[in-house]
Parts: structure tokens; C-alpha cells; sequence
């Protein structure tokens, strides 16, 4: 039985798995999405949202905690600076794990991880649209014309008439 026990090993031993995860935590903080398999997206989740959460409060002791687990300056420079100012205001989830189908080789279930702020297909706010106001008459005409047109059609049955 498993109770109790929530860490995905992922078949592999605990140093493989931990140089893993912080590469593709550095993958992920550098692209803003990868595409992996649906159980490493998941234990990705776990590892790199705590480390999102210590980049909104740049400390020293804060970016000391964060490169003892990437151990990747780059990266860990990208995330204080870039990553923490996009998501600053938002309480948590700051991933989305997305399923791909499977892979040809080997049939294993795919998915895109990515960072929630930066997919501009879910962040695109909607242009908001010009009321515009248009009289019954002529459509294209506004309400100063109108007036003008109305005399000119006057004028003209006018001439008509003599």
C-alpha cells in the first residue's frame, strides 16, 4: 500500500531525480513551456511552484534557497527578476499542465507545462469595442450632416417645382 507517500520517484534514484527536476525547473523558468510526460509535468509542479513563491520577496537568503535546489545563476536571475514581476500579484498556480495525447515511441502520456503568465492565447484580453451610434437615416452621416442633407433635398424638389 502507498499511504502516505507523496513523492513520485519516477524510477529513478534521488540524486537523478533531483538533477532532473532542476534542469527542467531551469528549462521551464528559460522557455516558459516544455513539452515532458504527464508524471514529470506533475512532480515539475511541486518542485517549482514553492521556488516561484520564494522569487516574489528578492532576499539574499530567498535566492540562496532558490540555486541550492536549481543550482543554475541564469536561471535563477530570470526567475527574481522576469518571472516574479509578472506573477506578483497572483496568490499561487502558477503553472498549467496540459495533455498532449501520447507519443509514438512508446505510447506515454505527453504534456505541456507552462508558466500561466506568459501564454498570451489564455492572457489575451479582449479589445473592447467602440459603441458606435448610428441614425436611422444615413448610416455613415452623423448628426451634423444631416441637417445639411435635409436642405439640399429641399432645394433641389424646390427647383423642381419652378
Amino acid at each position: 500500500m502507498r499511504h502516505g507517500k507523496k513523492v513520485n520517484h519516477l524510477s529513478r534514484k534521488t540524486a537523478h531525480r533531483k538533477s532532473m527536476l532542476a534542469n527542467m525547473a531551469c528549462s521551464l523558468i528559460e522557455h516558459k513551456r516544455i513539452n515532458t510526460t504527464v508524471a514529470k509535468a506533475k512532480a515539475l509542479k511541486q518542485f517549482v511552484e514553492p521556488m516561484i513563491t520564494k522569487s516574489k520577496e528578492d532576499t539574499t537568503h530567498n535566492r540562496r534557497l532558490v540555486f541550492s535546489k536549481l543550482r543554475q545563476k541564469e536561471a535563477v536571475t530570470e526567475l527574481f527578476r522576469d518571472v516574479a514581476a509578472k506573477v506578483g500579484d497572483r496568490p499561487g498556480g502558477y503553472t498549467r499542465i496540459i495533455k498532449l495525447g501520447n507519443r509514438l515511441g512508446d505510447n506515454a502520456d505527453m504534456a505541456m507545462i507552462e508558466l500561466v503568465d506568459y501564454n498570451e492565447i489564455y492572457n489575451a484580453t479582449k479589445p473592447e469595442k467602440k459603441t458606435t451610434r448610428r441614425s436611422r437615416r444615413g448610416g455613415a452621416k452623423s448628426a451634423a450632416t444631416a441637417p445639411a442633407a435635409a436642405a439640399a433635398k429641399t432645394k433641389a424638389s424646390n427647383e423642381e417645382e419652378e
